[in-house]
């Protein structure tokens, strides 16, 4: 017990030192590493849906859409330019704190994946993975062409002007000196998404070992035995499917103010795929390994840019950079799965197979 509180408290003084160490070089660094705190966000909330209820959702950027959408509409002038009547009601202009935001883009991602739940409750497998990625389409779709007859995505041109994460006054797009030290934006920015991740990991914890953890591993592993044993499979899916979203939609409203501008490119199926891939590299239902599926899948493609420089180079420029370092991010993971085909991290009990009889 004692070794793991030092461990505790060793890995959050690591964490809490690594970006003020790290905007020394520059907020490149930082950002790298907020960016990838986000993503164990998006992959913590697929989790419950794929590793713990065993739905595949290829869908899932949607919410991530929703959230980030939704904080974009209310802390940019977007609205207040293209409706006379926000723009009377607020003329202050729209500026939405944290507090507000986060139960917000929570509650209006839970919606779309109930939504989203209800039509697709009796489809299984690649059925369910083929209407789920029609609605993330339909989402990117959508928020790129709902400019007419009324502008309120402004379409492929996206939201800009976004403002920063505030917090009772506190603005997150502002520098905080503390006497001569200085910490950058970026890095707080990476405090307010490791603060979310953490909150994040404890919820997803307490899910997994509560009853309707349980429900839904039941259901993952055989839904009929479920129904069977009393498990109202119904509920447990919309359920599953509205929790996960909620993680998403959060996210979301976290890129948006950190990025300061959205639109439907940063939603694409790509972004959905690799989301998946990072849940299922790491390890499907168990907690430590999503983690490190996440930070892996995210930090690679950054890390590899300066590999990607050199090996064009050799090539004398016959080679883009941008798809040499898809292509080592692929073989990468189809190293990974090869040698590791349920996952760098995988749970004990997932996959394990039955007892062979004493012969």
């Amino acid at each position: 017990m004692k070794s793991k509180i030092f461990v505790f408290i060793v890995s959050a003084l690591f964490l809490i030192a690594l970006p003020l160490v790290a905007q020394q070089f520059g907020s490149g660094p930082v950002r790298i590493m907020a960016g990838a705190l986000l993503y164990v966000m998006l992959a913590l909330g697929l989790n419950i849906v794929v590793g713990y209820a065993g739905l595949l959702d290829l869908g899932y950027v949607a919410f991530y859409a929703v959230g980030a959408y939704m904080y974009a509409l209310l802390a940019s002038p977007q609205l207040i330019e293209n409706f006379e009547w926000i723009a009377k009601a607020l003329p202050g202009g729209m500026h939405t704190p944290v507090w507000a935001v986060i139960p917000l883009s929570a509650a209006l991602a839970a919606l779309a994946g109930v939504l989203l739940g209800l039509p697709v409750l009796k489809l299984r497998g690649d059925y369910l993975a083929i209407v789920t990625l029609g609605f993330g389409e339909i989402i990117r779709v959508f928020m790129n062409n709902l400019e007419q007859p009324l502008n309120i995505t402004n379409g492929p041109r996206g939201l800009d002007r976004i403002d920063s994460m505030n917090l009772f006054g506190f603005s997150f797009g502002k520098n905080l000196d503390i006497g001569t030290f200085r910490i950058n934006s970026v890095t707080l920015y990476y405090y307010l998404f490791l603060g979310l991740v953490v909150l994040s990991v404890i919820i997803c914890h307490r899910l997994e070992f509560s009853r309707i953890g349980r429900a839904w591993m039941a259901i993952r592993e055989d839904e009929i035995a479920a129904k069977a044993m009393g498990i109202n499979t119904r509920n447990m899916k919309l359920l599953a499917f509205g929790m996960g979203a909620t993680f998403g939609g959060v996210s979301g409203a976290m890129f948006a103010s950190f990025q300061g501008f959205v639109s439907p490119e940063s939603f694409s199926l790509q972004e959905s795929v690799m989301i998946v891939a990072m849940v299922v590299l790491g390890g499907m239902g168990h907690l430590p390994g999503v983690i490190l599926g996440a930070l892996m899948l995210s930090i690679l493609p950054e890390a590899l840019r300066y590999a990607a420089g050199p090996l064009q180079e050799v090539t004398g420029g016959r080679l883009d950079a941008s798809i040499l370092r898809q292509l080592l991010v692929a073989l990468a993971m189809i190293a990974v799965m090869l040698s590791r085909p349920r996952g760098l991290w995988p749970a004990r009990e997932h996959g394990k197979g039955a007892a062979q009889p004493a012969g």
